[in-house]
């Protein structure tokens, strides 16, 4: 399979498992890498050159009864493609757990990129369409993206393993417009401040529609860990979110840890 070949043929620069308080790497460091297919990929050091991120997620739902070989060819595919020069930061598995929604998926892909016109060039690069077309499409029973412009970014683009995430997908009831949308991400804009626990938080209106089944807002918010995560539920963060319950006719959360990195044998 294609996705074999990209995951084993190429020379990549990979991520270090680093604490997210550490100061950024320089992108100079290259490793080559030696894995098999199972193996969770080593992401490369990079760094954004400015406070806004652009955000991409893709969320799949594989078919039951997939070969597991096939998922970890997948996952390993999807994340052999940090070593494309427009990502700084990309990580691919299984997603922790779905809250809220009657959508199912099963796993996840997360990038980030410097500017919109990097996400084009990725998801136009020959690497990207051959890992989609052998590794997921074969395997992917629903597919989902959705992307924003995270502005302020606050810590490392670059995400450490351990690091859990926590994602929520906005569906706006039909008769609102742009107004009720500010309402509402002002409102998840302000629970950072709320509750420091969170690491990063970046929010926004999606601007790719296509793939998005409707949802309009999404936001990202880092922890440490899962502990950490965790506790925000029973601190009261979904009380900070009631505030927009009213003008909302669908929420779909997801929560994901990145997993830890392998470092090749050979430097």
């Amino acid at each position: 399979m294609i996705c074999g070949r990209l995951c084993t043929r190429t020379h990549f620069s990979f991520l270090s498992s680093s604490k997210l308080k550490s100061p950024p790497i320089s992108r100079g460091f290259n490793f080559s890498l030696r894995r098999s297919s199972s193996s969770p990929s080593i992401s490369p050091i990079k760094m954004s050159t400015n406070s806004q991120i652009i955000e991409h997620i893709v969320l799949f739902k594989v078919k039951p009864d997939t070969d597991p070989s096939k998922i970890a060819s997948m996952i390993d595919g999807l994340n052999s493609l940090t070593s494309l020069d427009q990502v700084v930061h990309l990580s691919a598995g299984a997603l922790h757990r779905t809250r809220s929604s009657s959508l199912s998926f099963t796993h996840m892909l997360h990038s980030r990129y410097n500017s919109k016109q990097d996400l084009q060039a990725y998801s136009a690069h020959p690497a990207h369409v051959s890992v989609v077309t052998e590794c997921v499409k074969p395997i992917a029973e629903d597919i989902m993206a959705v992307d924003w412009i995270g502005s302020d970014l606050t810590g490392p683009v670059a995400l450490p393993a351990g690091s859990a995430i926590r994602l929520t997908f906005l569906k706006l009831k039909p008769e609102l417009g742009e107004k009720e949308s500010d309402q509402v991400l002002g409102v998840i804009g302000g629970i950072k401040d709320k509750f420091p626990v969170i690491d990063q938080i970046t929010f926004g209106k999606n601007f790719s529609p296509d793939r998005a089944k409707g949802y309009s807002i999404a936001s990202l918010a880092v922890f440490p860990g899962l502990s950490e995560l965790d506790g925000l539920d029973s601190a009261g963060a979904e009380l900070e979110k009631e505030k927009a319950r009213d003008m909302l006719e669908s929420v779909l959360v997801l929560d994901y840890v990145i997993q830890p990195q392998l470092q090749s044998a050979s430097l």
